[in-house]
């Protein structure tokens, strides 16, 4: 499958805000459409739907290198992040997080902290968008820290956290750690029996999974009484109530196990088309700027700033082409992107950037056009508002 199955003739370049269906995960969900049972129930059909969601927590589980019983699954990373946060907030203390984190994070940290302000400590990031350890020990120092959140890589820039020495700090500082990782997982490696994190959100539809389906790690032994946003039946372990979607989770797991079984040649392959994208735009526009970590990036993600160049036109001058201004997740907000201000850069700066993300079925053909299309844009772009080219 290619990304020319989802529209005709365009160029799919936006997989930081959703991938294309993998077509293991559509035919895992459309199979498990034939189950009738609800998982919770003891019958026949019962237990083939719960059999279904079982081999899809595994597929999850093995994903991550942790155990399927670690895994509760949930709408997606926002609510993942909400149940890590807001379990973690429960006994008492400070939040730890970035001024560049998801608003699914940030928000929810100001929600928790909003009757004591000084409980909500930002670390800030330095112009490649990394987290600086010296902060993140000077941010403990005060003492009570509840938990640390930072996300294992950046959904605007595509920019990478160290996580193991951050991870070491906090809980030498007797704090939980959580990583919302949700445009990591299944793009690049991550092992949990390595790196320590105590609470890991992933988002399905990131990696091909559908949408609407996502989950939280919770280690195996933490000190955590779960805080659960939607209570009744108690499925999910007390975590999260609700009949279970057993077509979404069956999916979420096939295209698990079909990014674990590709990970190393799709990550060789994004990056060189990545790269070609990036290379071809510097050289033939100039005066553009990437944004972000350039040796500690997802393999597939490139931020780049057309100066002289409003991103809301260039992407308007070139609709054959999928691509963002940044966030989908803050799309038509009329601020500019609060990651881009964290970094230093201005606001013209910011309002000029465009996000192209690849991914598992992106092509050379796709790239080629993205390149022909967005060289055209920003030369129109440019031209009609006088910047000489």
């Amino acid at each position: 499958m290619t990304e020319r199955t989802l529209s005709s003739g365009l160029a799919y370049l936006d997989y930081n805000a959703t991938a294309p269906m993998r077509p293991e995960a559509r035919e895992a969900a459309l199979a498990s459409m034939q189950t009738v049972g609800n998982a919770s129930s003891t019958h026949r059909s019962g237990r083939d739907a719960a059999q279904r969601v079982d081999e899809a927590r595994r597929q999850v589980a093995d994903l991550l290198n942790c155990s399927p019983g670690e895994i509760i699954f949930t709408s997606g990373a926002t609510e993942a992040n909400n149940l890590a946060l807001r379990a973690a907030h429960s006994v008492g203390g400070a939040v730890i997080t970035s001024t560049v984190e998801h608003p699914a994070v940030l928000e929810t940290a100001k929600n928790l902290t909003a009757a004591a302000p000084d409980a909500l400590r930002l670390l800030a990031v330095d112009a490649d968008g990394l987290v600086d350890l010296d902060g993140l020990h000077a941010a403990l120092s005060a003492g009570d820290v509840a938990i640390v959140s930072l996300m294992a890589a950046n959904n605007e820039t595509g920019v990478l956290t160290d996580l193991a020495p951050l991870v070491e700090a906090a809980h030498a500082a007797g704090a939980l750690f959580h990583t919302d990782a949700t445009q990591m997982v299944g793009r690049l490696p991550i092992d949990l029996a390595e790196v320590d994190v105590d609470l890991l959100s992933l988002s399905a539809h990131k990696f091909g999974g559908p949408q609407g389906v996502g989950a939280l790690f919770v280690r195996r032994g933490i000190s955590l009484p779960y805080h659960p946003l939607i209570f009744g039946g108690g499925q999910e372990r007390g975590w999260r109530a609700g009949t279970l979607n057993v077509a979404g989770i069956t999916g979420a797991g096939a295209a698990a196990a079909a990014a674990h079984r590709g990970l190393a040649e799709e990550i060789a392959r994004v990056t060189h088309l990545r790269d070609l994208l990036e290379s071809a735009l510097v050289e033939q526009l100039g005066d553009c700027r990437i944004n972000g970590a350039l040796g500690y990036r997802l393999p597939g993600v490139t931020s780049i700033t057309f100066h002289g160049a409003p991103a809301d036109a260039v992407l308007t001058a070139m609709p054959d082409v999928a691509a963002s201004e940044g966030s989908a997740c803050s799309s038509g907000a009329p601020s500019p992107s609060h990651v881009l201000l964290a970094m230093g850069r201005s606001r013209e700066e910011a309002d000029s950037t465009v996000r192209f993300s690849l991914g598992y079925a992106s092509t050379r053909a796709d790239v080629d056009q993205a390149i022909a299309s967005t060289i055209r844009a920003v030369r129109q772009v440019r031209a009609a508002l006088a910047i000489p080219i």
